[in-house]
Parts: structure tokens; C-alpha cells; sequence
């Protein structure tokens, strides 16, 4: 009783309880419940409308942009005009790199907007890395509580397996030949076959936990086995590790916990692995605005206007999958027992009270297995004693029935050890440590990923809203580009002309005879005091 007490237990988070306490819609806008019903077409209704609400702020978004690109180019039609004045302006306040005109100031406040909206943007994908990380986290944990809840249901069947596969072996062999040799003594025989009634009921119990129920009737061939009361628990066969993404894409009935783990498992590598590139993305896209704002390049500046455009409808539309996700999820994490107890794939040959059982695992229950390992336990107990009265009695008499007494013997030795792992495997703690485990990494590191993933997505499309708001201005503040010559720096063809400084003046031994023209003799003398100067 006092290790019952120290069964870890489930209670929804403040975020799954906030969620689940949003109001639900329906495409005709009435209020439904918000119980976690997954195949019902009014839930899934309601789940649409809250992600179409993400579909309402991209249109809100497209408007924002649009209005600021009628604003640019109705407000700035007019200074096309004056263009060159105010190009002859900034030139003539310039010193040579950069601008302190109007269009200075223009760019520097283009500028300053790009950047606060990167800053946001390289914010918003830093979110977005935790998130991702987070929900990984959260659903590694829960797939590896999965495959250990199915290797534990695994060994389950196992040991079922083989003590009725050693029950079966010691009635039609060791058995069989003990009834024939004792055919001459009455009280030998009775106890031959009360060990075979006792191994048949012992068969018959072990059989209603078992749902590896198929290959076990085929081996046994008896019809009392058949019609026996079955409480199925565990998958037939279950894989303890499984690897390989089943055929058929449909849950199989019962539910089978490696199937489930193997399906997450795929599914999550291709969640993370979108997220990552969705990251990617958003930072290339920041960083290459950046450099074309800084290098002034119109080309580079298109083709992140185009990406830029991508990035917004991602982050719009990835917002509405989170939101739908985040519900539902809080919706299921406020009481997973419910949805698991009335799921037809859990519950599909399972009696409630064995899933009450495991999911509860409350001290005041008793295990739906009780009555029938204790009679089982005492049917072994009862063969162990016709055994060893055998032993006893029968061998001075019959000793050819030493070896097959002797196989018995062990058989049951082997069954009894089997029958003590099976009782602890039965106990409601281990499965129920594995589902609240799950629960756990579904519900608190699984729903504060996904809350930090929607985050992301909001801060990045209002990032990119912003940006795409910004640059047409930028566009317009970029100076056409210059001539440059063969070291990089601009030629004089780029300069106007009243910039340029005329080289002094050079004279030739010819410019001096054609100055001195006029005169037919020109005088030694004077030539040289005019070059002596």
C-alpha cells in the first residue's frame, strides 16, 4: 500500500488549461464544447475556425502592404518631377560618400525600419529554435515511454506464451505417458490426470490475458479453450522494437504502442526537419536584406522581396496549423482518460475495467487479474503436490516413470518462475510510470513547444509585414549605380562637370614659338629670363 502512494501522477499545466478554456466555434459561429473528440466533423468545424483566424491575418497583412504601395506610388508620383533637384541638392550637401539631403534622411529612416524588423525577425527565429527543440523533446519522450510500455506488454505475451507452450508440452508428452503406465493402478492415474485437469485450467486462465489467442488455440486443438471469457490486453504480436512504418497507414486494433511510437517517431523527423528549414529561411532571408541594404544592390533586393513574400505566407500559414494543433492538444491533455477509456481503437476487444486499472492505477483498485493469477497459482500449487506424491509413491513401483515424472517436474519449475515475472509485470505501476511518462512529454514539453513555435510564427509574419512595408522605400532611396573604374573607384564620368578641377596648364617649346609668332626675331635673351622665372 505505501508504494501505491508513490505512483507519479498527471495534472494539466496552466497552459493546457488556459487553451482548452478558449471558446469554440463552429463554421455556422455557434458555440460547441470543447471536449476532445477527434472524429467528429462538429470538432473538426471548430478547429478549422480557429485556424482560419491565421488566414483573416494574412488578408489583414496583404491590405497593410498594399496600402503602403498605393501610398508610395500615388504620395511620390509627384516628386518624380522634382527628382533632379533633389538629386543637384544631396549632391551639393554631400561629401562625396553618402547623403544628407532628403534622400539622406530617407534611406537612414528606411534603414532603421529594416533593421528594427531583422531584429524582431532574428528574435522570432530564435523562439522558434526552442520551440522546435521543445516539442522534439517532448515527443522523444514520449515515443521512448511507448516502446517501453510495449516492451513491458511484450514480455507479457512472452511469458503467457511460453507457460502455456510448457503446459501444453507436459499434457500431450510426459503426461500422456505417465496415464499409460499408471493404467494398472487407480490412484496413481487419478493423480496423473488431476496434474492434466489442473494444467488445462491453468492453459484456460492464462489464456483470457492473453491476446496472442490465435496461435494458441491452433497448438492446443481444444475447444474448451475457445469458448473461455477472453480480456485481451496486449497486441498480437507486438514488436518490442519496431523500425519499419507499417503497410497500411490505419491505427490497428487494439492499439498497439509500438505502432504508435513508430508512426510518431516518423512523423516528428519530418515536423523537425520543416521547422528547421522553415528557420533557415526566415534568417537567410533577414540577412541577405540587410546586405542589400548595405551594398545598395536593386537585384538582391528584388529577390528577397520575393522570398520575403514566401516567408510571410509560411509563417501566416503555419500559425494556423498551431493553433488547431494547440487546441486539440490542450482538449486531450485536460483528461486524456476520457478520450482513452471511450476510444474505440483502446478499448476494441479491452474491458474498461482493466484500462481503468492501468491508467488509475489508484490503491483503492484491485487488479481485474487478481482472481485469475491466484487461481492459477493455486492450480500450480496443487500440480506440484499430486508431483510429488508421485515421486514419493509411484517410482518404487513403476520406475519407467522416473524420466517422464522428472520432465514434468521441471516443466512446472519453469512455469513457476514464468508465473512470478508475470505477476510483477501485471502490476499497474510499471505500465501506468510509461503512460504518465507520455502524458508528460506530450502534454507539458510537447505543449510549451508548440505555444513557442506559434509565437515564433506571429513575430515573424509581423517581421516581415514590416519589412515588406520598408522596402519600396528603400528601392527609391538607392542611388542609380555609377561607373566605376578598373580599382574600384568612381570615374569622373559620374561627377558633374562643375565638380571636376582642370589640370594646370603645360607649355610646349612649340606653344611658346606660336605665343612669340608675332614677332619675326625673337630675342635670345628674353627667352631664357622667361624660363628663369
Amino acid at each position: 500500500m505505501a508504494a501505491m502512494a508513490t505512483v507519479p501522477s498527471y495534472t494539466p499545466s496552466l497552459w493546457v488549461r488556459m487553451c482548452h478554456a478558449l471558446p469554440r466555434l463552429d463554421l455556422t459561429m455557434q458555440m460547441k464544447d470543447n471536449i476532445f473528440v477527434p472524429d467528429s466533423w462538429e470538432y473538426q468545424q471548430t478547429l478549422l475556425v480557429l485556424s482560419s483566424l491565421s488566414a483573416v491575418a494574412l488578408v489583414i497583412c496583404l491590405l497593410v502592404v498594399l496600402s503602403f504601395l498605393i501610398h508610395y506610388c500615388c504620395c511620390h508620383r509627384g516628386d518624380r518631377s522634382e527628382g533632379s533637384e533633389e538629386e543637384e541638392e544631396d549632391e551639393d550637401g554631400s561629401t562625396g560618400h553618402g547623403y544628407s539631403g532628403k534622400k539622406g534622411r530617407g534611406i537612414c529612416c528606411v534603414t532603421w525600419v529594416a533593421v528594427a524588423s531583422v531584429t524582431l525577425c532574428c528574435v522570432a527565429i530564435g523562439i522558434g529554435f526552442y520551440g522546435n527543440s521543445e516539442a522534439n523533446d517532448g515527443m522523444y519522450q514520449l515515443t521512448s515511454s511507448l516502446l517501453t510500455a510495449n516492451y513491458t506488454l511484450a514480455s507479457i505475451d512472452l511469458l503467457i506464451t511460453d507457460t502455456i507452450s510448457g503446459l501444453q508440452l507436459s499434457v500431450s508428452g510426459p503426461l500422456t505417458s505417465m496415464e499409460e503406465l499408471f493404467t494398472g493402478s487407480k490412484p496413481f492415474l487419478t493423480s496423473t490426470r488431476n496434474c492434466r485437469r489442473l494444467s488445462d485450467n491453468v492453459i484456460n486462465l492464462l489464456s483470457s490475458i492473453s491476446l496472442a489467442r490465435s496461435g494458441i488455440d491452433a497448438g492446443l486443438g481444444n475447444d474448451s479453450i475457445s469458448g473461455a471469457s477472453i480480456i485481451p490486453l496486449t497486441p498480437a504480436p507486438p514488436s518490442v522494437a519496431p523500425t519499419l512504418v507499417p503497410s497500411s497507414g490505419l491505427m490497428p486494433r487494439p492499439f498497439s504502442p509500438g505502432w504508435a511510437a513508430n508512426t510518431l517517431m516518423v512523423n516528428e523527423d519530418y515536423r523537425w526537419l520543416s521547422y528547421v528549414l522553415l528557420l533557415l529561411l526566415d534568417l537567410i532571408v533577414c540577412l541577405f536584406i540587410l546586405l542589400g541594404l548595405a551594398k545598395q544592390a536593386r537585384w538582391l533586393l528584388i529577390l528577397m522581396t520575393v522570398l520575403a513574400w514566401l516567408a510571410l505566407f509560411l509563417s501566416w500559414g503555419s500559425l494556423g496549423l498551431e493553433t488547431a494543433t494547440v487546441v486539440a492538444l490542450s482538449d486531450f491533455c485536460t483528461d486524456p482518460n476520457i478520450f482513452v477509456l471511450n476510444s474505440t481503437n483502446f478499448n476494441t476487444g479491452t474491458s474498461s475495467d482493466v484500462l481503468d486499472y492501468y491508467l488509475t492505477c489508484s490503491r483503492r483498485m484491485n487488479s481485474p487479474f487478481q482472481q485469475v493469477m491466484t487461481q492459477s497459482q493455486r492450480a500450480l500449487s496443487n500440480i506440484h503436490t499430486h508431483l510429488s506424491n508421485l515421486d514419493r509413491n509411484a517410482l518404487t513401483q513403476f520406475p519407467k516413470a522416473e524420466k517422464s515424472l522428472r520432465e514434468v517436474q521441471q516443466i512446472l519449475n519453469s512455469t513457476e518462475g514464468n508465473f512470478h515475472q508475470l505477476v510483477a509485470l501485471l502490476n499497474c505501476r510499471g505500465l501506468n510510470k510509461d503512460y504518465i511518462d507520455s502524458l508528460k512529454g506530450l502534454c507539458y514539453d510537447g505543449m510549451e513547444g508548440l505555444l513557442y513555435l506559434s509565437l515564433y510564427s506571429f513575430l515573424s509574419a509581423l517581421a516581415f509585414t514590416a519589412i515588406l512595408c520598408s522596402l519600396p522605400g528603400a528601392w527609391r532611396s538607392f542611388p542609380r549605380t555609377p561607373n566605376v573604374s578598373s580599382n574600384g573607384n568612381p570615374g569622373y564620368e559620374s561627377l558633374p562637370l562643375t565638380d571636376r578641377q582642370s589640370p594646370p596648364p603645360s607649355y610646349s617649346p612649340s606653344m611658346l614659338t606660336g605665343y612669340g609668332g608675332g614677332q619675326s626675331h625673337p630675342n635670345p635673351a628674353h627667352s631664357r629670363n622667361l624660363y628663369s622665372r
